[in-house]
């Protein structure tokens, strides 16, 4: 006993000792171990319970609360995204809604074939003959002819004057070649293509099926890089446009070219739409393409530093933040970010319904309740203090969330206060979405050359998309030698 009395009490401690054969002295140590090591171990919790919780995070990601597409959510309900504007989806009636104009199959005045259906020749009761028969009822059958393609042959003569000089016609611009197709079916194969999203070798296939022109890949990539060369002007015109608006949108998504990403950058408004690639997602991009950094006018973008260090007003997108405040009154269950969930929502109600800017007064009434929830969210998520290693100290996303709405307030509520300027960038996101519906259907592009004729053709349509244009009819002109200009203001 006395020579375990005289041992340090630290050698010999796989097991707790005898408290009954230790001094004082050592009984002290003991305690003064024991709260080292729940010392440590708290410490080891909280880290693995933060840990936890960012985990849990990920895992709680969706449309609804992230910028993750809904694609990615299965097929839950729950990860169906709320509208861009904040209303829930959720809350409407499946079909048509309210001033929905609406598309239904209307009778032909004019019907191409009548078919009658003829009375019997005699009365089933009596065997007497009927009389001429009244149309008291007509039922009408839209279809599409089912035909072989049309073959126009151009024949060129020549005659030898008198005095010997041999003259000769001139083929319609356009037919060049012995054999070659017409610009019908080539509007057909680009709008499949380019409009459409039906991968390449799909498209030659359709056209067999449908015309009876079946196409190799090398055909319809040709017939892409002629409509590629026809169209270029004019986005190139949309491109010098989109400088000298008041308001633009813009945004950049992953392309995958070869299996090695590049980046397609967007720049919209509501009657154009732009679309770029580069190998770089950055600076270097936007300065290649010249359209932002020439532009002076009001940008609505997501927040990205790159676009933050242009030199015009910006807009923040809200329906960004939605999510983002979604997440945090979710998933973290702080009562704040719901209630600026509900004070944002209204101010965009109120500006809807005045149909501009709110007056100051209303402004800054909004602000003022602004700041009060921000300051509940700075309590509920303090800063993280600075642990002695190199560079910006890591923060929760709640916590970058607040800084960014606190730092840019002003282009927060850009949307309250600037005529025209929407609450989210919406525009530019729609702009993106078929590129990336094109990727998940084809798998990406084999050359950047591929990736470029896209994009210009894309643009083009887009464009006429959105200012109500018939594409493929755009497409057969553009073919014809007279390609439809779209309108720049």
């Amino acid at each position: 006993l006395e020579e375990r009395q005289r041992k340090p009490l630290s050698e010999g401690m796989d097991e707790l000792p005898d408290l009954d054969l230790l001094t004082v002295a050592q009984k002290d140590e003991l305690i003064r171990m024991q709260h080292g090591m729940i010392v440590a171990l708290s410490a080891q919790v909280e880290g693995l319970t933060a840990k936890l919780k960012e985990l849990e995070g990920r895992l709680a990601l969706n449309s609804r609360n992230s910028s993750k597409p809904p694609s990615s959510g299965g097929y839950g309900k729950h990860n169906r995204a709320k509208a861009k504007d904040g209303a829930d989806t959720d809350k409407k009636k499946s079909g048509g809604q309210k001033g929905h104009r609406g598309h239904t199959l209307k009778r032909s005045e004019q019907p191409d074939h009548v078919v009658p259906c003829p009375l019997p020749s005699h009365c089933d009761r009596c065997q007497s003959p009927l009389p001429e028969g009244v149309v008291v009822e007509t039922r009408q059958v839209f279809d599409i002819p089912r035909r072989p393609p049309v073959v126009t042959e151009y024949q060129l003569t020549e005659a030898r004057c008198g005095c010997g000089k041999v003259h000769r016609g001139e083929f319609p611009l356009g037919v060049r070649a012995p054999v070659q197709y017409g610009p019908n079916i080539k509007a057909a194969v680009v709008n499949l293509t380019h409009h459409h999203m039906i991968p390449v070798a799909r498209t030659g296939a359709l056209t067999g099926e449908l015309f009876g022109l079946q196409m190799s890949d090398a055909t319809v990539l040709a017939i892409h890089a002629e409509a590629k060369v026809i169209l270029t002007p004019i986005v190139t015109e949309i491109g010098e446009t989109l400088k000298t608006v008041p308001i633009a949108h813009t945004d950049e998504t992953g392309m995958h070219v070869s299996g090695k990403l590049h980046w397609l950058h967007v720049v919209a408004t509501t009657l154009l739409t732009w679309i770029g690639c580069h190998t770089k997602r950055g600076r270097q991009a936007i300065d290649a393409f010249g359209i932002l950094t020439a532009f002076v006018g009001t940008l609505v973008h997501d927040g990205w530093k790159t676009y933050r260090d242009l030199v015009c007003t910006h807009a923040l997108c809200n329906a960004h933040h939605l999510r983002e405040l979604t997440f945090v009154f979710e998933q973290l269950g702080q009562a704040w970010a719901n209630r600026l969930i509900d004070l944002l929502t209204d101010a965009l109600d109120e500006v809807k319904s005045i149909g501009g800017p709110l007056p100051a007064e209303r402004r800054a009434d909004y602000r003022s309740r602004y700041a009060e929830i921000l300051a509940e969210g700075d309590t509920a998520n303090p800063r993280a203090p600075r642990t002695g290693k190199r560079g910006r100290v890591k923060q929760s996303k709640a916590r970058n969330l607040l800084d960014r709405l606190t730092l840019y307030a002003d282009d927060v509520w850009r949307f309250a206060t600037d005529h025209g300027v929407p609450f989210s960038n919406n525009v530019a996101e729609q702009a993106v979405r078929m590129p990336k519906v094109k990727e998940k259907i084809s798998g990406g592009f084999r050359t950047l050359t591929g990736l470029e004729t896209f994009c210009t053709i894309r643009s083009y349509l887009a464009t006429l998309q959105k200012q109500g244009v018939n594409t493929f009819d755009a497409l057969a002109l553009a073919f014809q030698g007279t390609p439809l200009q779209p309108r720049f203001a």
